[in-house]
Protein backbone atom coordinates (compact mmCIF):
# COMPACT_ATOMS: atom_id res chain seq x y z
CA UNK A 1 0.00 0.00 0.00
CA UNK A 2 1.36 3.83 -0.62
CA UNK A 3 2.16 5.73 2.33
CA UNK A 4 0.06 8.32 1.45
CA UNK A 5 -2.78 6.28 0.87
CA UNK A 6 -6.52 6.85 3.29
CA UNK A 7 -8.79 4.25 4.05
CA UNK A 8 -12.66 4.54 3.17
CA UNK A 9 -14.61 5.16 6.38
CA UNK A 10 -17.90 3.89 5.77
CA UNK A 11 -20.47 5.49 4.23
CA UNK A 12 -23.64 3.01 3.80
CA UNK A 13 -24.75 -0.01 6.47
CA UNK A 14 -25.39 -3.76 4.53
CA UNK A 15 -28.91 -2.59 3.50
CA UNK A 16 -27.31 0.85 1.90
CA UNK A 17 -29.38 2.94 4.66
CA UNK A 18 -26.75 5.89 4.87
CA UNK A 19 -24.26 6.06 8.02
CA UNK A 20 -23.91 9.72 8.29
CA UNK A 21 -24.94 11.44 11.85
CA UNK A 22 -27.99 13.43 10.84
CA UNK A 23 -28.59 17.37 11.91
CA UNK A 24 -30.91 17.70 14.57
CA UNK A 25 -34.86 18.35 13.34
CA UNK A 26 -33.43 17.20 9.30
CA UNK A 27 -35.46 14.13 8.17
CA UNK A 28 -34.32 12.39 4.82
CA UNK A 29 -36.82 10.32 3.25
CA UNK A 30 -35.75 8.02 0.73
CA UNK A 31 -38.82 6.98 -1.62
CA UNK A 32 -38.50 4.21 -4.27
CA UNK A 33 -39.35 4.22 -7.79
CA UNK A 34 -42.73 2.30 -8.78
CA UNK A 35 -41.82 0.35 -12.33
CA UNK A 36 -45.16 -0.11 -14.03
CA UNK A 37 -45.35 -1.67 -17.36
CA UNK A 38 -46.39 2.09 -19.22
CA UNK A 39 -43.10 3.80 -17.07
CA UNK A 40 -42.54 5.17 -13.58
CA UNK A 41 -44.04 6.10 -10.60
CA UNK A 42 -42.03 8.25 -7.82
CA UNK A 43 -43.73 9.96 -4.85
CA UNK A 44 -42.56 13.11 -3.86
CA UNK A 45 -44.55 14.05 -0.62
CA UNK A 46 -46.75 12.81 2.33
CA UNK A 47 -48.10 14.24 5.03
CA UNK A 48 -46.58 11.58 7.02
CA UNK A 49 -43.20 11.83 5.71
CA UNK A 50 -43.22 15.37 7.30
CA UNK A 51 -42.74 15.59 11.52
CA UNK A 52 -43.23 19.74 11.27
CA UNK A 53 -47.34 18.71 10.34
CA UNK A 54 -47.40 21.76 8.40
CA UNK A 55 -49.32 22.49 5.54
CA UNK A 56 -48.01 22.54 2.03
CA UNK A 57 -48.26 26.48 0.85
CA UNK A 58 -46.14 27.27 -1.50
CA UNK A 59 -44.62 24.86 -4.28
CA UNK A 60 -41.61 25.86 -6.67
CA UNK A 61 -38.90 24.10 -9.17
CA UNK A 62 -35.40 25.18 -9.61
CA UNK A 63 -33.75 24.02 -12.69
CA UNK A 64 -29.91 23.50 -12.40
CA UNK A 65 -27.98 23.33 -15.52
CA UNK A 66 -24.96 21.18 -15.46
CA UNK A 67 -22.45 21.78 -12.89
CA UNK A 68 -24.77 24.38 -11.66
CA UNK A 69 -23.57 25.38 -7.38
CA UNK A 70 -26.62 27.35 -5.32
CA UNK A 71 -25.08 27.98 -2.09
CA UNK A 72 -25.23 28.75 0.51
CA UNK A 73 -28.81 30.01 1.76
CA UNK A 74 -31.38 29.82 4.85
CA UNK A 75 -33.88 30.91 6.94
CA UNK A 76 -35.06 31.97 10.09
CA UNK A 77 -38.93 31.09 9.89
CA UNK A 78 -39.26 28.40 7.13
CA UNK A 79 -39.12 24.88 6.31
CA UNK A 80 -37.79 23.38 3.09
CA UNK A 81 -39.01 20.46 1.86
CA UNK A 82 -36.57 19.29 -1.46
CA UNK A 83 -37.02 16.50 -3.82
CA UNK A 84 -35.06 16.17 -6.63
CA UNK A 85 -37.71 15.27 -9.12
CA UNK A 86 -34.83 14.78 -12.24
CA UNK A 87 -31.25 14.37 -12.61
CA UNK A 88 -28.39 14.10 -9.38
CA UNK A 89 -27.85 16.17 -6.86
CA UNK A 90 -25.81 16.79 -3.71
CA UNK A 91 -27.23 18.51 -1.22
CA UNK A 92 -25.05 20.13 1.75
CA UNK A 93 -25.84 21.20 4.86
CA UNK A 94 -24.91 23.05 8.06
CA UNK A 95 -25.97 23.42 11.10
CA UNK A 96 -25.63 27.14 11.64
CA UNK A 97 -27.75 26.96 15.17
CA UNK A 98 -25.33 27.68 18.24
CA UNK A 99 -27.86 26.15 20.85
CA UNK A 100 -28.62 22.90 18.54
CA UNK A 101 -26.94 19.50 19.89
CA UNK A 102 -25.58 19.28 16.26
CA UNK A 103 -24.07 22.84 15.80
CA UNK A 104 -21.57 23.09 13.12
CA UNK A 105 -22.42 19.64 12.23
CA UNK A 106 -22.11 19.08 7.88
CA UNK A 107 -23.92 16.49 6.25
CA UNK A 108 -23.53 16.07 2.73
CA UNK A 109 -26.65 14.30 0.75
CA UNK A 110 -26.36 12.91 -3.21
CA UNK A 111 -29.89 12.92 -4.18
CA UNK A 112 -31.88 11.70 -7.81
CA UNK A 113 -33.08 10.03 -10.17
CA UNK A 114 -30.52 7.03 -8.64
CA UNK A 115 -31.73 8.14 -5.15
CA UNK A 116 -34.79 9.53 -4.45
CA UNK A 117 -35.75 11.51 -1.64
CA UNK A 118 -37.82 14.31 0.41
CA UNK A 119 -35.43 16.14 2.97
CA UNK A 120 -36.44 18.63 5.38
CA UNK A 121 -34.70 21.18 6.49
CA UNK A 122 -35.21 23.15 9.26
CA UNK A 123 -35.04 27.06 10.11
CA UNK A 124 -31.15 28.10 10.70
CA UNK A 125 -29.62 24.81 8.80
CA UNK A 126 -27.71 26.52 5.61
CA UNK A 127 -27.70 24.74 2.80
CA UNK A 128 -26.46 24.52 -1.07
CA UNK A 129 -26.80 22.29 -3.76
CA UNK A 130 -24.81 20.87 -7.02
CA UNK A 131 -26.16 19.18 -9.98
CA UNK A 132 -23.06 16.36 -10.01
CA UNK A 133 -25.04 15.44 -13.50
CA UNK A 134 -24.00 16.37 -17.56
CA UNK A 135 -27.65 17.08 -17.97
CA UNK A 136 -30.36 19.78 -16.06
CA UNK A 137 -31.46 18.81 -12.66
CA UNK A 138 -35.00 19.79 -11.43
CA UNK A 139 -35.73 20.43 -7.69
CA UNK A 140 -38.52 20.99 -5.96
CA UNK A 141 -39.92 22.72 -3.18
CA UNK A 142 -42.34 22.36 -0.95
CA UNK A 143 -41.56 24.92 1.93
CA UNK A 144 -43.90 25.81 5.36
CA UNK A 145 -44.19 29.36 4.56
CA UNK A 146 -44.66 30.60 0.98
CA UNK A 147 -42.90 33.31 -0.30
CA UNK A 148 -43.31 36.80 1.06
CA UNK A 149 -41.63 39.44 -1.69
CA UNK A 150 -41.99 42.05 0.17
CA UNK A 151 -39.78 40.90 3.14
CA UNK A 152 -37.92 37.62 2.30
CA UNK A 153 -37.13 34.90 5.21
CA UNK A 154 -34.00 34.01 2.97
CA UNK A 155 -30.06 34.34 3.76
CA UNK A 156 -27.25 34.09 1.60
CA UNK A 157 -23.67 33.47 1.91
CA UNK A 158 -21.17 32.61 -1.09
CA UNK A 159 -20.49 29.17 -2.11
CA UNK A 160 -16.78 29.68 -0.14
CA UNK A 161 -17.76 31.53 2.77
CA UNK A 162 -15.17 30.90 5.06
CA UNK A 163 -17.85 30.88 7.87
CA UNK A 164 -18.92 27.53 6.52
CA UNK A 165 -15.98 24.84 6.72
CA UNK A 166 -17.58 23.12 3.56
CA UNK A 167 -14.94 23.52 -0.26
CA UNK A 168 -17.73 22.35 -2.65
CA UNK A 169 -14.73 21.41 -5.21
CA UNK A 170 -13.87 18.49 -3.49
CA UNK A 171 -15.65 15.32 -2.05
CA UNK A 172 -16.32 15.08 1.23
CA UNK A 173 -16.80 11.55 2.83
CA UNK A 174 -17.00 12.24 5.97
CA UNK A 175 -18.63 14.49 8.80
CA UNK A 176 -17.22 16.65 10.55
CA UNK A 177 -18.25 18.16 13.92
CA UNK A 178 -17.56 21.71 15.79
CA UNK A 179 -13.61 21.92 16.50
CA UNK A 180 -12.56 19.86 13.62
CA UNK A 181 -10.47 21.36 11.06
CA UNK A 182 -12.02 22.49 7.60
CA UNK A 183 -10.79 21.11 4.51
CA UNK A 184 -9.75 23.47 2.33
Amino acid sequence: MLMSARKDEQRVTADWSTVQPIIDGVVVREVRHVPRDHGVITEMYRPEWDPTGLPVVHIYQSRLFPGALGAWSCHQKSIDRLFVSSGQLKIVLYDGRAASPTASLINELHVGDSRPAMVVIPPGVWHGVQNLAGGDACLLNFPTVGYVYEDPDHFRLPFDSPEIPYDWRIAQGSTRLRGDPPRR
